[in-house]
């Protein structure tokens, strides 16, 4: 099929195309004469990157995504786009006020709160794989609202900085990272919000949670203590990711410095200590909620 065929059969421009060839999005056979021939595959992946392209994913992103067969580049585009949008909502809130008479100063101190979140968000999911690198950067970003004012603020806004360039990667057998991209192909990122909002409802209320979920947590609790479980990828994953927590740095170096840049955090925190020590007074041997 030649480049006026597909054009009329996609509805993609005759230049779109031609660009995408010289990106190297699409590669048709070149026949005798020059012309272009495109086949069925050329023709679907262009009807792909038409729909990517309206979704407002980059070129470079749309490589990345038609070469990840496992999906986590789409869902890993999904979390980057949500956070974007919540950064853009915030910054029409701050033109909205600058219009209203708040001064340019203030405007910048916020501003700069809005470029803290997206570099540490951004570099979480650069630090960690899959699902695990999207959940933490979900939940973390809720905490990074706050300006920085303070010397400590500031050093501990470096501190982590420094520690996410340098974490070493986590790098995981081909065995397990095929079961983590199985296991959570299908959790996007409104599941993993409502997993976030149901953890924060059940800390604010540990009683209540305990209540509501006994038989649940003797379930659980059986299933934990199981030959099966103990055998399972699932318990492998859990195993490496404390031992990589705990080598690197996360819990004494990452989480302190967030609980000393963010006030929200720390208090979050305070709270998942009481939550842990209600929960774990009647389940001893429950694992504690990950901070």
């Amino acid at each position: 099929m030649l480049i006026h065929e597909v054009s009329r059969t996609t509805g993609v421009t005759k230049k779109a195309i031609e660009y995408y060839c010289e990106q190297g999005l699409i590669c048709p056979a070149i026949l005798e004469n020059g012309y272009r021939d495109f086949g069925q595959n050329e023709v679907e992946r262009l009807g792909q990157i038409s729909v990517l392209r309206k979704l407002g994913i980059s070129g470079e992103e749309i490589k990345t995504v038609l070469s990840d067969e496992s999906g986590d580049a789409l869902q890993r585009l999904s979390v980057q786009k949500e956070l974007s949008l919540k950064r853009e909502q915030a910054k029409k809130t701050l033109l909205e006020q600058l219009s209203s008479g708040k001064s340019y100063a203030e405007i910048s101190a916020e501003l700069q709160t809005i470029e803290t979140s997206k570099t540490i968000t951004e570099k979480l999911l650069e630090a960690f794989p899959g699902y695990y690198g999207r959940f933490i950067c979900l939940h973390f970003a809720r905490f990074l609202n706050e300006p920085i004012k303070t010397e400590k603020q500031q050093a501990a806004y470096e501190k982590i900085l420094a520690f996410l360039d340098n974490l070493p990667p986590l790098d995981l057998p081909e065995d397990l990272l095929e079961y983590l991209s199985e296991s959570t192909r299908q959790i996007g990122t409104q599941q993993i919000n409502t997993m976030i909002q149901s953890t924060q409802k059940s800390i604010e209320n540990p009683d209540e949670f305990l209540s509501e979920n006994k038989e649940f947590l003797e379930q659980y609790l059986a299933y934990k203590q199981s030959e099966e479980y103990q055998n399972s990828p699932a318990y492998k994953m859990m195993a490496l990711l404390k031992t990589f927590n705990s080598t690197s740095g996360y819990y004494d170096v990452f989480l302190p410095a967030l609980k000393e840049l963010s006030s929200s955090y720390a208090q979050y925190y305070r709270q998942l200590e009481i939550a842990n020590e209600t929960i774990l007074s009647r389940y001893p041997e429950i694992e504690k909620w990950n901070p």
